[in-house]
């Protein structure tokens, strides 16, 4: 269940990155929208991985 969420917010993180990355005009509001979400989606991905981590790996399967 962890790993399916670990593949969704990696999954979310490449495409809030590709929107900041991307040359067509975003307004500054959405920008500093999508760079908030892209920093809290880095955070539970780094949470999520630090769970992960800490299941025996005979759980994990």
């Amino acid at each position: 269940m962890r790993q399916d969420e670990v593949r969704q917010v990696r999954a979310r993180i490449a495409e809030l990155e590709r929107d900041l990355t991307v040359t067509t005009p975003m307004g500054r509001h959405r920008r500093f929208e999508a760079g908030h979400e892209l920093r809290n989606a880095k955070f539970r991905l780094e949470r999520l991985e630090e769970c992960i981590a800490e299941i025996p790996e005979k759980c994990r399967r």
